[in-house]
């Protein structure tokens, strides 16, 4: 169903739905937020519902021929991404104490939205997902141009408010934690990240 305005309310329950379960994105969208504030969060979380929304446009549109090269190729798209989470986990491990704002390498919001974006195509299987709830919801594949496009605006639509909540509510604990906290919070998030970058490598090495 799409509105007069061209917005699908489907589309949105889709992208907020895909993006609602925490992972590896929300786990640094948390950790960027509690460091470097909550727009640098939600700089994150634009990244990744920008790839959702490459991935819905790849479903929605029926682009078989993309959709097929990158679920062929996601052995070393897992590979990379999850040798990029490594990497990223281990510099959240040993950010010094009070070390100041986020840097992961010195970036600013356009870094902390590039590198969520790549992180989240490179896990090629969301395709897959898009296609089985487009199917479960009964719409056939390539819709008409206005349909999926609409379709597509309301995945993104839906992502990026789930990003700007999250964003928002680990912004607001940051100037209530000491640095003890924010050090302990670095660590953990350090672990959890290396730990989803390990499981990455490990899936990619069994296909």
């Amino acid at each position: 169903m799409i509105s007069a305005a061209g917005f699908c309310p489907r589309g949105f329950v889709i992208g907020f739905s895909i993006a609602a379960p925490v992972g590896p994105i929300g786990v640094l969208c948390i950790r960027r937020s509690v460091a470097g504030g909550a727009r640098i969060g939600f700089a994150t979380g634009l990244g990744a519902a920008t790839a959702d929304a490459v991935y819905g446009a790849v479903a929605g549109f029926g682009l078989t021929v993309v959709s097929g090269f990158l679920v062929d190729e996601r052995r070393w798209l897992q590979l990379l991404g999850g040798a990029f989470l490594c990497h990223l986990g281990l510099r959240a491990w040993r950010k010094k104490m009070g070390g100041g704002t986020v840097s992961d390498g010195g970036e600013g919001l356009l870094a902390a939205y590039a590198s969520t974006f790549v992180l989240t195509l490179a896990n090629p299987a969301t395709i897959l997902s898009f296609v089985a709830i487009f199917a479960s919801i009964g719409l056939a594949v390539s819709p008409g141009a206005g349909a999926a496009t609409a379709l597509v605006g309301g995945v993104f639509l839906g992502s990026a408010v789930w990003w700007l909540i999250l964003s928002q509510s680990a912004g607001w604990f940051r100037s209530r934690l000491s640095a003890i906290w924010m050090t302990a919070i670095d660590r953990a998030s350090g672990l959890i990240l290396m730990a989803f970058g390990v499981a990455g490598i490990a899936l990619g090495l069994m296909k």
